[in-house]
């Protein structure tokens, strides 16, 4: 194994990292977004307040997103063995 091919395969789970990441972040910063300009339009500093419904919408898009993210894991791990078989 070259240390291109190395790189090439550590960019890839990079970018595979960055795609199956990428739907939950921008879910739970949406939320977080949401309920702190909610407490700060109505002054309400309760901790329940800004835990409980992000837990509960990212548990949400968790079952949203995860086809989509499990694919894409499955489609890099297949790529990822068939590349290792042609080494051998």
């Amino acid at each position: 194994m070259t240390p291109s091919e190395v790189l090439a395969i550590g960019q890839e789970a990079i970018f595979t990292l960055l795609k199956v990441a990428t739907p939950m972040l921008g879910v739970a910063l949406t939320v977080g977004l949401l309920v702190s300009l909610f407490q700060a339009l109505t002054q309400m500093q309760e901790m329940t307040l800004s835990f409980v419904p992000k837990i509960a919408i990212m548990a949400l898009a968790l079952f949203v997103f995860m086809p989509y993210m499990m694919s894409t894991l499955v489609v890099f791990g297949e790529r990822l063995f068939e590349h290792i078989a042609g080494l051998g």
